[in-house]
């Protein structure tokens, strides 16, 4: 995977999509701090909300490199483009965007949808941001990822065993979405040793495969964050990512 670094920014990041980057890890001198909400603040507010809290810590809106979203439901593959495009609007509008194309959003993204307890509306769980510390240990955040394997066809023509939620799909769907989870972490430099927090979103068992795929790797190290959600498009049914971060916030919604 390619790497490229944001040493102003201080983070370094891989390039995917133009909606979100397959994740951030901080670079010498900076660490990655992760603040979280106590529920789901709709989209133009939590934006505002972000802003307002890197203002607090004199950072620049450039140093936003992570975020975590909720939706009401999934999206089909068309309302999902428009919802991206909104969303990146924002991060031009900050000047997060890097003017080079599909691949010059440096933002690791996760996307899930509650299946109780709904949001009304998409909104923010978490944000992440760079922020200067010259004894920072290493951080890293691994973007969201589905049973979506990378390419330009349709989700439904690039999803892992489509449709199949039984326990051979699923883990076929855990086994793909882990090696994905690998391969960003070593991209960035990183391994499952080094995680403090993993996430799993689904809405079906996964215990047949707990303990010989996540836990055998190493994944569940801290503990196993398990979210009643489901992965944001149509037709995927397992997500999860990861994330090394020392400094965790919690902010009032």
């Amino acid at each position: 995977m390619q790497i490229r670094v944001l040493a102003d920014r201080g983070y370094r990041f891989i390039p995917a999509v133009f909606q979100y980057s397959a994740g951030v890890a901080a670079e010498p001198g900076f660490r990655i701090e992760r603040a979280r909400f106590t529920a789901p603040v709709p989209m133009v507010e939590g934006w505002r909300r972000i802003a307002a809290h890197l203002d607090m810590l004199g950072l620049p809106r450039t140093a936003f490199c992570a975020c975590e979203l909720r939706s009401p439901a999934p999206f089909d593959d068309a309302g999902f483009i428009d919802f991206n495009r909104g969303y990146a609007a924002v991060l031009r509008e900050w000047s997060v965007l890097l003017d080079d194309g599909a691949q010059g959003n440096p933002v690791a993204r996760s996307n899930v949808c509650p299946e109780r307890d709904k949001p009304a509306e998409p909104g923010f769980h978490a944000f992440c941001y760079a922020v200067p510390d010259t004894a920072a240990a290493p951080s890293f955040v691994a973007a969201g990822s589905g049973e979506s394997m990378e390419g330009n066809a349709s989700y439904r023509e690039r999803t892992v065993a489509h449709g199949d939620t039984s326990p051979a799909g699923m883990l076929a769907k855990a086994r793909h979405v882990l090696g994905v989870m690998e391969a960003r972490m070593a991209a960035l430099g990183f391994a499952w040793r080094d995680a403090t927090a993993a996430q799993v979103y689904t809405v079906f068992d996964l215990y047949p495969f707990l303990a010989e795929e996540i836990v055998a790797r190493g994944a569940a190290r801290h503990g196993l964050t398990w979210h009643y959600c489901r992965p944001p498009v149509i037709g995927l049914d397992y997500e999860m990512d990861c994330r090394a971060v020392s400094v965790e916030r919690v902010l009032p919604a």
